[in-house]
């Protein structure tokens, strides 16, 4: 079968677990116990900051094989073009993020409080006030909403000629990817520079006063093995449904392969951050792993373990790349295990800069740390944050059904299908 029906049973489940999510989005703010409601304001931009992310790098991965002429993705690639439509959902999102920036409803990020910058108010802070040409209300605005605009724009753009080249035949295939192969070309280093300045302001600059040369690879490795993962899944369980069937062990090899060598990367990323900023014992940098590593031991250690010592045990051999099972297995770790990475970057950063700003509320110029007591949905996530999760994949999910019914699922003019059939690895 080439021509998905999303059906109303997948609409219905899909439907109660976004209900779920919901559900307990709201209940994170009505129970939350933390200062500014930040609960609720870091379970809504850590899964808008990873579905949007896993969007991106699948309209990036789409734009890197083509312009590569890489030919071995071509027969699952509808799957990418829908998931890369999804951004204009997270930047829905990212918009009333913006809005509680704006109207102080959360102080997820310390730059955001008045008169940091300002050396006459109680609130200044001297490292604060040397990145305020970068780190403000206005390009956190504008930079967002133009460059994940520019981001739709371009999947838009490319899936349009995709679809297109479907209903043509002879050299027009041939016309029409070469327009698409412009566009991807074009995006490339747009994506490269932009992707890094907005994960800068979405998520390193929750702990402000920190740096990292090499944070935006770090964190587009992890949103990188987050798709893989649920590109994975996504095509086992279409598979079972009797749709792309042309998906053969060959690919899914080449999928495991892939999800096996980004962990790795990703873990040689996590080292090389962690090892140059210990060796180096620049206080500004250290406090990041060390209240990560004294006070929230089980996001610390548990990181490491679910995204590389798991995913290297079970993909080292290549058998296990081509068996469903255990790709179905080691992907659901992975897709979990990249949004407990982003767990990890993004609460603890994210309660400190609460409790400074409700300080600053009762006690003006005090920005102590209080050391970190254990509470569900920072420490670990909770029942809570996994509904959430659980409520944006069917979200991402339910979009992504949505668009690959309104197209073949196999495109069949594109000029490197017949590789792609003939795949071998």
């Amino acid at each position: 079968m080439n021509q998905f029906i999303f059906e109303s049973k997948q609409k219905t489940v899909l439907l109660g677990f976004i209900i779920l999510g919901v559900v307990c989005l709201g209940l994170s703010f009505v129970m939350d116990g933390t200062p500014h409601h930040t609960r609720f304001w870091s379970n809504l931009l850590h899964n808008t900051v990873y579905f949007t992310g896993i969007s991106f790098v699948s309209l990036f991965a789409l734009a890197a094989f083509t312009t590569a002429y890489a030919g071995w993705h071509t027969v699952m690639k509808r799957i990418w073009e829908a998931y890369s439509l999804f951004l204009i959902v997270g930047l829905g999102f990212l918009v009333i993020i913006i809005a509680g920036l704006w109207g102080h409803m959360h102080h997820l990020y310390h730059w955001g409080m008045d008169g940091v910058a300002d050396p006459n108010s109680p609130n200044y802070d001297s490292i604060l006030a040397g990145k305020a040409g970068f780190l403000n209300k206005y390009v956190y605005t504008f930079g967002t909403i133009i460059v994940v605009s520019v981001w739709y724009f371009f999947a838009v753009r490319l899936r349009k000629l995709s679809v297109a080249e479907d209903t043509m035949g002879g050299d027009a295939n041939f016309t029409y990817h070469r327009r698409i192969r412009v566009f991807a070309g074009i995006f490339l280093p747009i994506a490269a520079f932009t992707s890094a300045a907005l994960i800068w302001q979405w998520v390193m600059s929750i702990d402000a006063h920190w740096y990292s040369t090499l944070y935006a690879w770090y964190s587009t490795a992890s949103w990188f093995v987050g798709s893989l993962g649920l590109t994975i899944l996504t095509l086992i369980y279409m598979k079972s449904k009797g749709y792309f069937q042309n998906v053969t062990e060959e690919h899914m090899h080449d999928l495991g392969k892939y999800l096996f060598a980004f962990s790795v990367f990703w873990t040689y990323l996590w080292f090389s951050q962690f090892m140059l900023i210990w060796y180096g014992n620049n206080g500004e940098e250290t406090v990041y792993y060390q209240i990560r590593r004294d006070e929230y031991p089980v996001l610390y250690f548990g990181n490491l373990i679910i995204n590389f010592v798991l995913p290297f045990l079970i993909l080292m051999r290549n058998s296990t790349k081509r068996k469903f099972g255990t790709l179905a297995f080691v992907s659901i770790i992975c897709f979990f295990g990249h949004w407990w990475d982003y767990f990890y970057m993004i609460k603890p950063g994210a309660l400190i800069n609460a409790q400074h700003a409700d300080h600053a509320a009762h006690a003006a110029g005090e920005h102590g740390h209080q050391a970190a007591e254990f509470m569900m949905g920072f420490s670990i996530p909770g029942l809570l944050e996994l509904g959430t999760f659980l409520g944006f994949t069917a979200l991402f999910m339910y979009f992504a059904f949505h668009h690959m019914s309104k197209a073949s699922l196999e495109p069949v003019h594109d000029p490197y299908l017949g590789e792609s059939l003939h795949h071998h690895v």
